[in-house]
């Protein structure tokens, strides 16, 4: 039997999933974030995580890291060559062989595309958008934050979902929504508590307020909240002008292109109008058909998916 590693590591968490040759998962552990920029001890840091994670994973399992013929890693921060390199140095100089590293976004497209190539589209904390085209080239957009224009991830959602309460609170301008729901679910009776919020969702449990804030941004749209719905629109425009670069700029061929979505944005919330005007907009600035596919699978199967495509011989 052959074994094969996948490693999907992000901010927050690490996975790591041992493969037979038939693609059954074998074993899985989880372990802390791998992106060396969320990391005071940066790279360093970043790969004594990964190496930790792929023993656990191989002790799991009953087998030596040695009895791996290939592990396929997607990491979140590996954004230019001289990171790549950087990381792959590390990870050698600890021991580790016969591995490849790519951005994690191009795992996604892995994941979830019906063949070879498509492109994965990605919003949770933050954002990117990744092609793999049919001459297997790759090319990543966004992912730089306010640098590249991201404003779809989780953390823009929430900055905007407040500002639109405050503007109304504080500004006396357009109504939203979103206010009532705050107020109703906080128990709020003044303008002045809402200011709290700020502290709370920067604070140690501010994924729950992050999750709320979110979770009324899209109800609001659902409902036809005008303010709310400006801000789709804002999210699918961008969102779409990324699509439509990577059709333009890479082969998919002449039919139909795969658009993998993934993320918490994309595929866990009530978010049909945003979709919706997601689509619309895509197809009309790149001029291709376009198939979505909300990415139903975990990430580090495009790991195994893209070692029996191209390394497991």
């Amino acid at each position: 039997m052959k074994y094969y590693i996948g490693v999907d590591g992000g901010g927050t968490k690490t996975a790591f999933a041992l493969f037979d040759e038939n693609k059954k998962m074998l074993a899985s552990v989880t372990g802390a974030g791998s992106n060396h920029e969320n990391l005071d001890t940066a790279f360093e840091g970043a790969s004594d995580i990964i190496m930790a994670g792929l023993k656990d994973l191989c002790e799991k399992a009953g087998i030596s890291l040695s009895d791996v013929s290939f592990t396929l890693m997607g990491l979140a921060g590996i954004d230019h060559p001289y990171q790549y390199d950087i990381m792959c140095g590390m990870l050698r100089d600890k021991g580790l062989e016969n591995f490849e590293v790519f951005n994690d976004g191009f795992i996604v497209v892995k994941a979830g595309a019906s063949g070879k190539s498509a492109i994965g589209y990605n919003c949770g904390t933050g954002v990117c958008c990744n092609g793999i085209d049919l001459d297997g080239n790759r090319l990543q957009l966004a992912g730089l934050g306010d640098f590249s224009g991201d404003i779809s991830g989780g953390g823009n959602i929430v900055v905007e979902a407040f500002r639109l309460v405050y503007n109304e609170l504080f500004l006396g301008l357009e109504k939203t929504l979103i206010t009532d729901m705050v107020m109703k679910k906080y128990g709020y009776t003044s303008r002045e508590e809402v200011l709290g919020l700020i502290e709370k969702i920067e604070g140690e449990n501010g994924g729950d307020y992050i999750r709320d804030m979110v979770g009324f941004f899209f109800e609001a749209a659902k409902q036809g909240d005008k303010p709310a719905r400006d801000y789709c629109d804002r999210m699918a425009t961008r969102g779409a002008q990324l699509i439509a670069a990577l059709a333009g700029q890479m082969n998919f061929g002449s039919d139909e292109v795969e658009v993998v979505l993934s993320g918490s944005i994309n595929v866990k919330l009530d978010n049909k109008y945003y979709l919706d005007a997601l689509l619309e907009k895509a197809e009309a600035l790149s001029g291709k058909k376009l198939r979505f596919i909300k990415l139903d699978a975990m990430p580090v199967t495009g790991c195994i998916n893209w070692i029996m495509q191209d390394y497991a011989n």
